[in-house]
């Protein structure tokens, strides 16, 4: 199945997903994940992470009807969202550490 805790291979993202190859080079084309090994379409590995924005980006396509265009600036805004909360929490965090001195 998945090779590490980290990495899934194109076949098996297809497999493991029920999503069919051709959706994954389209969301791979718009920019919404990269692959982070292989330079021919089988031969990808995605980072586990990628799994969940290519799920999310499906559901868009599907649930909503939106071109990919749009599903990569949604993706986009997400992704920079959840980096902002992180960034917050970390300064939140400090912020407590510097009080309590």
């Amino acid at each position: 199945m998945i090779q590490t805790l980290s990495n899934v291979s194109l076949s098996e993202l297809c497999q493991l997903e029920c999503i069919e190859s051709e959706i994954i080079i389209e969301i791979v084309e718009y920019g919404i994940v990269e692959p982070i090994e292989g330079s021919d379409t089988p031969d990808w590995v995605f980072e586990t992470s990628s799994v969940h924005w290519i799920k999310k980006a499906v559901r868009l396509y599907q649930d909503l009807e939106i071109d990919w265009v749009a599903v990569a600036l949604v993706i986009d805004l997400m992704q920079q969202k959840e980096s902002l909360q992180r960034e917050n929490e970390r300064f939140q965090q400090q912020l407590r550490r510097f009080v309590e001195q």
